[in-house]
């Protein structure tokens, strides 16, 4: 059993939570702090924590399972759990089930409205996995999807969605879509050879990491957006000048010629900036605050 759940967890790479869960955080203490003028309760911190569980591990579950084909002929992810042999499509299957479930629980903890947008969260979890097949826009539906952990956040504690709370949903679907497309560079050969779409597929390492250059730097406009739109203050500016300064050094690691950092720029860069985004605006708007 406890082998089985190591296997589950490698399978969602659940490490990679760091990406989503600062930025649902983020969206569920901007909402309060802006619509409630209130800091957000701690049952409904646990509750979106549980909703933001069940989510990514739905995410992950279907993208394992609708492209385990896909992943057995690609030498990066042959060794995945299900091409390996070491789960079997059906227990995922019934893993992702699960994982739905405990996120309409948990969404049904917290405001009607969240239960009432389900429906659309669903609808891009399931659908990212197949975009990659007709579209190479397909990294700006996994920023849309990873974009709704904030937007999913402030409506959770707020019951509404305003200006900042879509400013905010958009930036990180930008910062998402373009730390994707860099990722999805290391897959550009097997992705032609098997006929699926991608930025880097359609226009080439080169014009893939500038488009991701746009992508990051639309999420710095997005960031300074907030900034004007909020009662945020020099606190929250500060992180936003780090997280500039995280992006610039992310596409410095990687050129069309050199790739060998990519993991570092994919991983380490995109977890410390979502993390420095939320640890200053926490300190805005919960630490300095309460002095």
């Amino acid at each position: 059993m406890i082998r089985k759940i190591k296997i589950f967890l490698e399978m969602i790479k659940f490490e990679h939570t760091i990406f989503a869960l600062p930025f649902a955080y983020v969206g569920t203490i901007l909402g309060a702090v802006t619509e409630n003028h209130a800091l957000p309760s701690w049952a409904e911190c646990g509750w979106i924590l549980l909703a933001m569980v069940g989510a990514r591990s739905a995410a992950m579950g279907l993208n394992r399972v609708i492209d385990r084909y896909i992943d057995a002929r690609n030498p990066r992810t042959e060794k995945r759990a299900i091409p390996a042999g070491l789960l079997k499509a059906g227990e995922v299957v019934l893993f992702i089930v699960i994982s739905f479930a405990i996120l309409f629980w948990a969404a049904s903890q917290l405001s009607s409205l969240a239960v009432k947008l389900l429906p659309v969260a669903v609808f891009f979890t399931v659908i990212y996995s197949y975009t990659k097949r007709f579209t190479w826009l397909c990294h700006v539906v996994l920023g849309i999807t990873l974009g709704l952990a904030p937007l999913g956040g402030w409506v959770a504690v707020t019951g509404t969605i305003t200006l900042p709370a879509l400013v905010l949903f958009a930036t990180v679907a930008l910062w998402t879509a373009g730390f994707d497309v860099i990722y999805s560079c290391q897959d550009i050969e097997i992705d032609r050879k098997e006929g699926l779409h991608s930025i880097p597929s359609r226009f080439g390492i080169a014009g893939a990491l500038k488009i991701a250059r746009a992508f990051h730097l639309l999420t710095i406009v997005g960031f300074v957006a907030l900034l004007a739109l909020t009662d945020l203050s020099w606190w929250y500016l500060i992180g936003t000048v780090i997280s500039a300064a995280l992006l610039f050094y992310e596409h410095r690691l990687v050129t069309p010629e050199d790739l060998s950092k990519l993991q570092a720029a994919f991983f380490t860069m995109n977890g410390v900036l979502s993390s420095v985004v939320f640890v200053f605006t926490f300190v805005d708007l919960v630490l300095v605050r309460s002095w």
